[in-house]
């Protein structure tokens, strides 16, 4: 009788254990550059995962060389792969245009969205004894635009796009050293793109008096961009909110992940956002007005999270 009942009880740890493992769901995320604001951000939501989940949700984070190489990698992966991206690179892997162009893989149509995140945001920063209110202000100014970053590419085709190429005058700095460029007298203004708010320009408010110009509606039209409000109070100084643009992020997964895991990630990150927004104020600008950027399909097991929780939805993402 000893005998069956500690077979019985070995039979009931080892049942208990592989219960435990069962519920243990595993997922790789893959981000950005670990330089990047967004594998810090990519770091936090691992975190978020964990304690929101008891556990139960753990997140590894892979260093990307960028969004492009997340969505290729689509192709050599499996049901617990989430990586960050444009919505727009997903429509061009999907299409096999642009960079993807012969390049197409089946399984790019089964790429589908979780959340929003932080979108890279258009920061358009100068001093304010510069004199310079909007961007006819720029002609004849000394301006850093970086290299190489969707930042600096993004701002020199605004400055093609509202007439002022070849009328304002580009600064051959790093981007890394903007805020003593400006400080010092260098440069009357810098670009940069990330999520907000944005560290550099918050040393630079702080240390210089600065302002973030607005873009018109007609501007924004000609960016083609989606268009992005950073509340007043934002940036030191900043009394009124600032109009800009905005390069939307998004999280995604595949078919291949089950719908249950899909909506248990979903269900977590969006619990945990306010707490993530506590030590990391970039997130308090994800909110569901952001879920109009996801133009593609979202997932079904994101979507039953959503109808739970009383998001509209798109008839082009369900």
């Amino acid at each position: 009788m000893k005998r069956i009942t500690a077979i019985a009880a070995a039979c009931t740890i080892a049942l208990a254990a592989f219960a435990g493992a069962r519920a243990e769901t595993r997922i790789t995320y893959k981000s950005a550059k670990s330089t990047s604001s967004y594998y810090q951000m990519a770091v936090q939501i691992a975190e978020a995962m964990k304690e929101g989940s008891n556990g139960d949700i753990i997140v590894t984070v892979e260093e990307s060389q960028g969004s492009v190489q997340n969505v290729m990698e689509v192709r050599a992966r499996g049901g617990d792969y989430v990586f960050t991206t444009p919505p727009v690179l997903v429509r061009l892997a999907q299409a096999g245009k642009a960079m993807f162009k012969g390049k197409a893989d089946p399984k790019f149509k089964e790429i589908r969205a979780l959340f929003p995140i932080p979108s890279l945001t258009m920061h358009f920063v100068v001093a304010k004894r510069s004199g310079v209110k909007d961007f006819a202000d720029l002609a004849g100014k000394t301006i850093l635009l970086g290299k190489g970053s969707f930042g600096a590419r993004e701002g020199a085709k605004y400055l093609k796009l509202f007439g002022l190429e070849g009328k304002v005058k580009l600064a051959n700095v790093e981007l890394s050293n903007a805020v003593p460029a400006l400080k010092n007298g260098q440069i009357d203004g810098f670009v940069t793109a990330g999520s907000w708010p944005a560290p550099n320009v918050i040393e630079a408010a702080a240390g210089t008096g600065v302002r973030v110009l607005s873009l018109t509606d007609e501007q924004i039209a000609k960016t083609k961009r989606a268009r992005m409000v950073i509340p007043a109070g934002t940036y030191p100084g900043q009394d009124e909110p600032i109009v800009t643009t905005s390069l939307p992020v998004v999280a995604y997964a595949t078919t291949a992940m089950d719908d249950d895991t899909a909506y248990a990630l979903t269900k977590t990150y969006w619990q945990q956002k306010a707490k993530m927004g506590k030590t990391a104020p970039w997130w308090n600008g994800v909110d569901e007005k952001l879920m109009v950027n996801i133009t593609g399909k979202i997932h079904p097991g994101a979507i039953r999270y959503y109808k739970e929780a009383g998001f509209a939805l798109t008839p082009a993402q369900m």
